[in-house]
């Protein structure tokens, strides 16, 4: 019942946070410590993991967030509209080898992962991802 208190309360200041972080040149860095304050109270690192989860998830989330941010330009860029086929075909390749990129980053952090943290909190990590960008989305929504 404990934890069910912290998270709600952790999502409540994420919430606040969201929301001041649209109007700020911060807002970045104010997501990103909410995310990371849901992310703590939710895997119950150790003393001894923290350090060791830490540096391997943000070594992994800024790869992620290249080949994320790469997908969007690849798929948003306006110039698409005027390509010939062979062109879009091309830039559908590039968008399937880059989502495959993602596949491969998940799979070589798993295993560094594992190595710090246990199974279930490799799990309950990816699912704590999953909840925060929902509840962001949903925040981005309301605005």
């Amino acid at each position: 019942m404990r934890h069910a208190w912290i998270g709600w309360i952790v999502a409540f200041v994420m919430t606040t946070h969201i929301a001041q972080a649209q109007n700020d040149l911060n807002g970045r860095q104010k997501i990103e410590s909410a995310k990371i304050g849901m992310i703590t109270n939710r895997l119950n690192l150790t003393t001894d993991q923290a350090p060791q989860f830490w540096a391997i998830y943000n070594e992994y989330n800024a790869r992620k967030q290249e080949l994320n941010r790469r997908i969007r330009q690849l798929t948003s860029d306006p110039a698409r509209n005027n390509l010939n086929d062979n062109q879009l075909v091309n830039g559908l390749r590039e968008i399937n080898a880059t989502k495959q990129k993602l596949a491969d980053l998940d799979q070589e952090y798993m295993s560094r992962f594992l190595k710090v943290i246990t199974p279930a909190q490799l799990t309950e990590l990816y699912k704590t991802e999953q909840t925060f960008n929902r509840m962001l989305i949903n925040q981005l929504k309301q605005n």
